[in-house]
């Protein structure tokens, strides 16, 4: 079997959605037989151990960009030598992320080196509403073209996406759309009286789960803001929000301030084995993204796991979810709507339809193994 050298700017235990997803097709790549080598930078907590036979390489990089929540490690120039030994070994390079300068040197090793050189692209275009916007647009000019460019084949998880490389020039005969996907024997209906009881959370209120990173503009304002709106006339509920990141303080603040304590808890970092459990202990499950979305990986555990989701239209979300037939779609940056299609769900009682329509959508087009499949598809392209 061909082997495969994985770029990524991180990779688990780091969290991160390309990390999730590198880290599932990996898994069943070497399952199948693939040998994967995942070159990945150097971060707090890494493992340096193989997982499940994947082997992990190192490049030195520092991770200054952290700080303003942006997840961007800048490679050093001692990077390229560890870059060359692995790739010159390898049938071909798949790389994450078209904007990463580990991405930028990996299609430039493997255009030396003449190995196929495969881009994978998450996210569309994020709008951070600061100076980090023209920071993020100059990357994409300097060198997210430059990466699409070198590509052999472009790969994007959402159609949005895929408009979103087209934009910045890469090869329309050359970009095709892979939709993520879930695991639905891990994420799955179980038993909700059960799961509130070994999370603690109450038996007899209605729970509304978001699972994000924490980072306040990237939607969690609009969900604290339609928060209090819907309490007027549902005080019992409670927002659940799973996840730690760098405006956990600001978000805490921002929950005193609009006088919304008992109708928000914040769980902080929740295990992968606790996940699914989080899922059924929920009535409703609310992803606010205000911009950048690919496809979410948690919309589509939540959907596994049986949930009536409302969710922003934003990125490839709408693909998946259509409204009012396996959920509720509402316009970003809207408390007001958020609100409104809540108070809606609570009201009249709906969601089980929703959420049965979900699972059974996820179970038939958005496995990890259909996912996998058409991958191979492309790897077989080229060796």
């Amino acid at each position: 079997m061909p082997r495969i050298c994985l770029v990524t700017h991180y990779f688990p235990p780091h969290k991160g959605g390309i990390e999730q997803v590198s880290y599932e097709q990996s898994k069943r790549l070497t399952e199948s037989g693939y040998q994967i080598d995942v070159l990945t930078s150097k971060f707090e907590g890494r493992n340096t151990n193989p997982i499940r036979g994947i082997r992990i390489h190192h490049y030195p990089s520092l991770n200054i960009a952290k700080r303003f929540g942006v997840p961007y490690p800048i490679i050093s120039f001692n990077a390229y030598k560890t870059f060359t030994q692995l790739i010159k070994n390898c049938d071909l390079v798949h790389a994450h992320g078209h904007v990463y300068m580990s991405s930028y040197m990996a299609g430039m090793v493997a255009k030396k080196l003449k190995k196929p050189f495969i881009v994978t692209q998450h996210n569309t275009f994020i709008d951070y509403q600061s100076f980090l916007n023209i920071i993020e647009q100059l990357n994409d000019l300097i060198i997210g073209k430059a990466v699409l460019k070198r590509a052999n084949r472009i790969i994007t998880v959402s159609k949005e996406t895929k408009k979103y490389v087209l934009r910045l020039g890469a090869d329309k005969t050359k970009t095709s759309v892979i939709y993520n996907g879930v695991d639905t024997d891990f994420f799955h209906p179980v038993n909700k009286e059960e799961s509130r009881k070994k999370l603690g959370l109450p038996k007899n209120r209605k729970i509304i789960l978001s699972v994000r990173r924490l980072v306040y503009k990237n939607g969690l304002d609009t969900l604290l803001e339609s928060v209090p709106l819907v309490a007027q006339n549902h005080p019992d509920v409670l927002f659940v929000v799973a996840g730690k990141g760098p405006s956990r303080k600001l978000i805490e603040d921002r929950i005193k301030e609009l006088g919304i304590d008992s109708n928000v808890k914040l769980t902080g970092f929740v295990p992968d084995n606790l996940l699914p459990v989080y899922y059924d202990a929920a009535d409703y499950f609310v992803l606010p993204s205000a911009s950048g979305e690919g496809l979410p990986l948690v919309l589509l555990e939540a959907m596994a796991c049986g949930l009536p989701v409302i969710a922003t239209a934003v990125g490839g979300t709408p693909e998946i979810l259509k409204h009012m037939k396996n959920g509720v779609l509402v316009p970003p940056r809207n408390p007001e709507a958020m609100a409104e299609a809540l108070s809606k769900l609570l009201l009249e009682g709906l969601g089980s339809a929703l959420g049965a329509e979900a699972r059974r959508i996820v179970e038939d087009r958005f496995t990890w193994e259909e996912n996998v499949r058409q991958l191979q598809e492309i790897y077989s392209e080229f060796v």
